[in-house]
């Protein structure tokens, strides 16, 4: 039974979202839904010396108040410079940090991105490849949308073959299980609860930070901290 998750894009996103990926056969990246502020879009946490720091990609909002996520222009060049000092200046005493800067600072430095859902898309596949995660990525309107939140959610999930969709747990406020009930496909509730600790630099362990903390940090056996992940 083919396997569908599907997800607005974040900017560098934390652990689980990268094994909620790895959990299925198919992930659909869902950034026809409208930009909101102050979210994940466009922006995640580092660690610091000073405690977490946020990294926000700068984009253009004002007056676009409807815009989808997918139309939604990033701001300048300036900042793609200023993220990779950051991360250069809190992780460059980290075991991996150069195997993992060979392919992560090109995608910073050589790359120009008009839009918020370009860059996103861009660095989880590279990230997606590092790990070794071949799951097929796609957009939400390579498919029919319909109309209705959860049953745009069975469109778009039986369009791409799916029999089971596996959504992370925050959508049990809006998803309507009977819905899924009647079109015969499997709905699964992902579970983020349990990951063990890495060694991680600066004070207190936290998980709910940028991936790229983990990466720095453990390499390639990043993998032995993700459930979905084959090590």
């Amino acid at each position: 039974m083919k396997k569908v998750a599907i997800l607005q894009s974040n900017y560098i996103p934390w652990k689980g979202y990268f094994d909620l990926i790895a959990a299925v056969d198919e992930f659909i990246i869902y950034d026809d839904m409208q930009y909101t502020k102050r979210d994940w879009r466009n922006r995640n946490q580092i660690k610091t010396p000073q405690g977490a720091q946020w990294l926000t990609v700068p984009v253009l909002v004002k007056g676009k108040y409807h815009q989808k996520i997918r139309d939604t222009e990033i701001n300048g060049t300036d900042w793609a410079a200023a993220h990779w000092a950051s991360l250069w200046q809190n992780y460059r005493k980290s075991p991996y940090f150069n195997e993992v800067a060979v392919w992560l600072e090109p995608l910073y430095r050589d790359q120009t991105y008009t839009h918020i859902s370009t860059l996103n898309r861009a660095f989880i596949e590279s990230i997606c490849q590092y790990l070794g995660i071949q799951t097929k990525i796609s957009n939400c309107w390579d498919y029919p949308l319909a109309e209705g939140k959860t049953e745009r959610l069975i469109n778009l999930c039986a369009s791409a073959g799916g029999g089971e969709y596996i959504s992370g747990p925050s959508a049990k406020n809006y998803i309507d299980d009977k819905l899924f009930l009647d079109a015969d496909i499997k709905l699964t509730w992902f579970d983020y609860v349990g990951y063990p600790s890495y060694p991680q630099l600066w004070g207190e362990f936290t998980h709910g930070v940028t991936i790229l903390d983990l990466l720095f940090n453990c390499g390639i056996n990043s993998r032995q901290y993700m459930r979905h992940v084959a090590a």
